[in-house]
């Protein structure tokens, strides 16, 4: 506080404003509800930050986001605050934060977009981001974002995790191509059938070949495309074979519009982790975390 002989009531109308801010996670959004304008919510927070003698929240281009030490104090003023304007009845009307969710595309469109839609419906505010897991893990740490899913469990504590869902993968082709699916397929059979794959490196056929067959896979892929649902979509048309999650391909398996060539009880996985910004856990992102639990339970 300013005046270090108070008792920092004084200052209640910059840490009303402070928290209205990171709520909103915006300057706009929080002259709106506060009535007040732009320029004035801006020099609150830095009159605030003046205050303390360092800065709450790190200004980018879609609005504001909340240090460290912005999220400790928060979770601390939150409820006397909240309580005092219930008291008062002069709490404003907020909207509720965005969250802001990471992942893969694919995961996204299959799973967390239906799973979160009666939620979208009955209120969350929600800003997805599709890319890779290392990249969306950094957006993370500089508070980009507030929930990634990741196939990559983040190193050391910094970033809360825990597991949400093994992807189990499965060798498809159309049935077109005239394969045999069997328990017993061996390699030798797939030797002239070309290979659909995420990556020119084929982390996914690589891995597949090694825990299924035990051997290393050596062949360059006759397709490369960075999205799984069109990898499916071509080894559908009976472009080659690839291994898929089976989430994704759940309707063209039960259809026969894909065979699983290698049928195994033991399949190769792939572990999928919730991972979150640190700082209190929000009510949103608690929504979402949720929902995204209750949708995997059910593949």
């Amino acid at each position: 506080m300013s005046n270090r002989n108070g008792d920092g009531l004084q200052d209640l109308g910059l840490w009303r404003t402070f928290l209205v801010a990171h709520r909103s996670g915006s300057v706009s959004a929080a002259a709106r509800t506060l009535g007040l304008a732009q320029s004035s919510v801006t020099t609150q927070l830095q009159a605030l930050e003046a205050s303390i003698g360092e800065p709450l929240f790190v200004r980018h281009a879609r609005g504001i986001r909340p240090t460290p030490r912005a999220d400790e104090l928060a979770a601390r003023l939150a409820g006397p605050l909240d309580a005092l304007a219930d008291a008062l009845g002069t709490r404003p009307d907020l909207e509720p934060p965005v969250v802001r969710l990471g992942g893969a595309g694919e995961f996204l469109a299959a799973v967390a977009a239906p799973a979160l839609a009666s939620a979208v419906a009955g209120g969350l505010r929600l800003a997805v981001t599709a890319g890779l897991a290392d990249d969306l893990l950094e957006q993370l740490r500089v508070g980009s974002l507030d929930l990634v899913i990741s196939a990559v469990r983040p190193r050391g504590r910094t970033l809360p995790s825990m597991p949400l869902f093994d992807e189990e993968f499965a060798l498809v082709a159309s049935p077109s191509l005239r394969l045999d699916p069997s328990p017993d397929l061996s390699p030798a059979a797939l030797t002239h059938v070309p290979l659909l794959a995420y990556d020119r490196d084929v982390p996914i056929i690589r891995r597949y070949w090694r825990h299924v067959f035990g051997i290393r896979l050596d062949r360059e892929p006759a397709l490369v495309f960075p999205d799984l649902r069109a990898l499916a979509t071509a080894a559908v048309a009976g472009a080659g074979v690839t291994a898929l999650p089976t989430y994704l391909i759940a309707d063209e398996l039960a259809d026969g519009r894909l065979v699983d060539l290698r049928p195994t009880e033991d399949p190769p996985i792939n572990t999928l982790y919730l991972v979150r910004r640190p700082g209190p856990l929000s009510d949103g992102v608690a929504a979402v975390e949720k929902a995204l639990r209750a949708a995997v339970a059910d593949l």
